[in-house]
C-alpha cells in the first residue's frame, strides 16, 4: 500500500479504500464490495465525514438495546470483516454477543476466510459455517444462517446490509440495528435503530457507549429509557436533511 501522510486531506477515506482493496486480495470481500465502498463513501462525504449527533445518539442507543439482549448477534459480510474485524470483536465482547459470517457471495472458501480473519483478530467463537438453518422468504444464500445464532437471536446488529434480508429478519420480529450511510436504503427505512454512519466510526462508538453504561452499573430501567428515548423517525430525517445540505468545511 502506498504510504499516505496524516496531513493528506482524504487521509483517512484513502485508508479505507486499502482495507477493501486488501480484503479483496484476502479473499474475504468481493469485487462487488469495492463499488459498495463508493457508494458509502460518497454519503459519508456528504455528512462530513463525522458522526452527526443524530448518529451518536442512535448508537448509544444500539449500545443500550444490545446490552438488553437476551441473546445479540453481530453479523459480519465481507466489507465489514476488511474495514472493522478487531472493532466487531471488542463490541461483541462488550456486549456478550455473538459473531456470525453471513454472505450474499458465499462459498465456503470466504466463509473460512472471513471466520479466521475475525480469529486472527481475537474472536474466539465464530458462528455461521454451520447454516443448519434458513431466514424465510429469501431465495439466496444469505438466507442461510446458524440455529444457535442469527436464527435464534432476538437483537441482531446488520451493518452494510442488503436490504431483502433487513425486512426478512423484521418480519421474524428481531429487532434489527442497522449501520448504512444512506438513511434513504430499506435496511435503514426497516431497522429499529437506524445508526447513519460509517461503520468505522459507528461500531467503536457503540462499543464506548456500551463500556461506559457497563462499567457505571446502568440499571435495566435507565438503558430501556435510552432506547425508548431514541426517536427512529428524526434520526432517519436529520440525516437525510444533512446529506441534502451536504455543508462542506
Amino acid at each position: 500500500m502506498t504510504e499516505i501522510p496524516d496531513d493528506h486531506p482524504r487521509a483517512e477515506s484513502l485508508r479505507t479504500r486499502h482495507r477493501i482493496e486488501d480484503g479483496v486480495e484476502l479473499g474475504i470481500t468481493s469485487k462487488q464490495g469495492l463499488i459498495a465502498q463508493g457508494r458509502g463513501e460518497a454519503y459519508d462525504y456528504l455528512l462530513g465525514e463525522e458522526t452527526i449527533p443524530s448518529a451518536d445518539a442512535a448508537e448509544r442507543a444500539a449500545a443500550a438495546r444490545l446490552l438488553l439482549a437476551d441473546h445479540p448477534v453481530l453479523s459480519v459480510n465481507g466489507n465489514v470483516a476488511a474495514l472493522v474485524p478487531g472493532e466487531m470483536v471488542e463490541l461483541a465482547e462488550a456486549v456478550d454477543a455473538d459473531l456470525e459470517v453471513n454472505l450474499f457471495n458465499r462459498t465456503a472458501e470466504r466463509m473460512e476466510a472471513i471466520a479466521d480473519h475475525l480469529r486472527d483478530h481475537g474472536a474466539e467463537d465464530v458462528k455461521g459455517l454451520a447454516a443448519d438453518a434458513r431466514i424465510p422468504g429469501l431465495d439466496h444464500e444469505r438466507a442461510k444462517v446458524d440455529e444457535d445464532g442469527i436464527r435464534s437471536a432476538d437483537v441482531v446488529v446488520v451493518p452494510l446490509e442488503d436490504g431483502d434480508r433487513a425486512e426478512a429478519l423484521a418480519e421474524m420480529g428481531k429487532t434489527e440495528i442497522v449501520v448504512d450511510l444512506n438513511p434513504m436504503s430499506r435496511s435503514a427505512q426497516t431497522a429499529a435503530i437506524p445508526v447513519i454512519d460509517n461503520i468505522v466510526r459507528a461500531v467503536p462508538n457503540m462499543t464506548k457507549h456500551a463500556r461506559e453504561l457497563r462499567e457505571r452499573g446502568a440499571s435495566r430501567e435507565e438503558l430501556e429509557a435510552i432506547v425508548a428515548e431514541f426517536d427512529r423517525e428524526e434520526a432517519l430525517e436529520a440525516a437525510e436533511k444533512a446529506i441534502r445540505r451536504g455543508e462542506l468545511d
